[in-house]
C-alpha cells in the first residue's frame, strides 16, 4: 500500500519560504539604513545635498574622510574615547563580579538585605544636581574620572552577574570548600572561567555604552582637550552652521560648498565612528548570544 504524503511535511515547504523571506526582509529593514549612510558618505556632495542617492553611491570621492584624517582634534577625542571606554569597562567588570559573587553566597548575614539597597537606586537615582554635587564636591570636575568613576559600576551589570553566578551549580562551591579552596580561589578558578559568556555581554554594553556617551562629557568635562568623539561631532557640526544673509557672492559660493560638504561629513562621521563598534562585537559575538539567554533567567 503506497504511503500518504505528509500534508504537515509538504506544507512546511510555504512555511519555511515564508520564514526566509520574513528574515530577508528583517535583515534588509536593518542593514539598509547603515548601507545608506555609507553609500551618502562617498557620493559628490551635491547627491548627497538633493538627497538623490538611494541605492549606489553618485559619484565617488573620500574628501569628507580626508578631512577627518586631518584634523588632530579628532584623534585626540578618539584617544580620551578609546581611554574612556577601556577603563570604565574594565572598573564595570571588576565592580560587577566582585559585588555579585557575595550576593550568592547563602551564609552571607543580610544577604536579602543588601540585594533590595542595591535594587532601590537601579530604579530611583537622585538625578542630576545632586550628581554635580557630588562629582563638584570630591574634586572630579573637569578631570577623566568625572567620567570614568560613575561609569566604572552598574546595579543592572551586578544584578546580571549575580543571576548568572546563581544559577551555577551550589555542587561546585560545595566541593571546592570541603577540597580546602577559600572564596576567592573559587571566585576566580572556578566561577570566571564559566562566566564567559556573562562577561562577554557586561563588556559589550559598557563599551558602546560608554562610547556613545556624550551628555556626562558636556556636563563635567569643560575642556575640549578632555572630551570624548562624540563631544567633537557635535562641536563640529554646529560651528559648520554659516549665515548667507551676511556674506557676498564669493563668500556664498565658498560657503555654499562648505555646507554641502558639512551635510556628507555628517555621514563621514556615523561611519568613521560606528565602525570600531562593529568590529568589536565579533570578538564578543561567541559568548554574546548565550550570556543574553542565561542572565535573563531569575536566580
Amino acid at each position: 500500500m503506497a504511503k500518504t504524503k505528509s500534508k504537515i511535511k509538504d506544507g512546511s515547504r510555504i512555511f519555511d519560504a515564508f520564514c526566509i523571506f520574513f528574515c530577508a526582509l528583517i535583515c534588509l529593514v536593518t542593514l539598509y539604513p547603515m548601507y545608506y549612510v555609507l553609500i551618502m558618505s562617498l557620493s559628490e556632495p551635491a547627491a548627497v545635498n538633493s538627497m538623490s542617492v538611494f541605492l549606489y553611491p553618485k559619484g565617488f570621492q573620500l574628501k569628507s574622510y580626508t578631512l577627518l584624517f586631518k584634523d588632530s582634534s579628532m584623534w585626540r577625542a578618539y584617544g580620551n574615547t578609546i581611554i574612556y571606554a577601556a577603563s570604565s569597562t574594565l572598573l564595570t567588570l571588576i565592580t560587577s563580579v566582585l559585588a555579585a559573587y557575595p550576593l550568592t553566597v547563602h551564609g552571607l548575614h543580610a544577604r536579602r538585605f543588601f540585594v533590595t539597597y542595591l535594587l532601590i537606586p537601579m530604579y530611583f537615582s537622585g538625578g542630576l544636581i545632586p550628581s554635580f554635587l557630588l562629582i563638584n564636591n570630591l574634586g572630579l570636575y573637569g578631570t577623566r574620572w568625572a567620567i570614568i568613576l560613575p561609569a566604572s559600576y552598574s546595579i543592572w551589570n551586578i544584578m546580571l552577574v549575580r543571576t548568572f553566578f546563581s544559577n551555577l551549580p551550589e555542587d561546585l562551591r560545595e566541593s571546592a570548600k570541603m577540597d580546602g579552596a577559600a572564596h576567592i580561589r573559587i571566585l576566580f578558578q572556578i566561577y570566571l572561567p564559566l562566566a564567559k559568556s556573562i562577561l562577554a555581554v557586561v563588556a559589550i554594553y559598557s563599551i558602546v555604552g560608554m562610547w556613545n556617551s556624550w551628555f556626562n562629557a558636556q556636563v563635567y568635562l569643560p575642556t575640549t582637550e578632555l572630551q570624548p568623539l562624540q563631544m567633537y561631532l557635535k562641536r563640529v557640526l554646529v560651528q559648520m552652521s554659516v549665515d548667507l544673509t551676511k556674506l557676498n557672492s564669493t563668500e556664498i559660493e565658498d560657503a555654499m560648498e562648505q555646507m554641502f560638504s558639512a551635510t556628507q561629513l555628517k555621514y563621514s562621521m556615523i561611519i568613521f565612528t560606528t565602525l570600531p563598534i562593529i568590529f568589536t562585537y565579533p570578538f564578543f559575538q561567541k559568548y554574546f548570544i548565550k550570556g543574553v539567554m542565561v542572565g535573563s533567567l531569575k536566580g
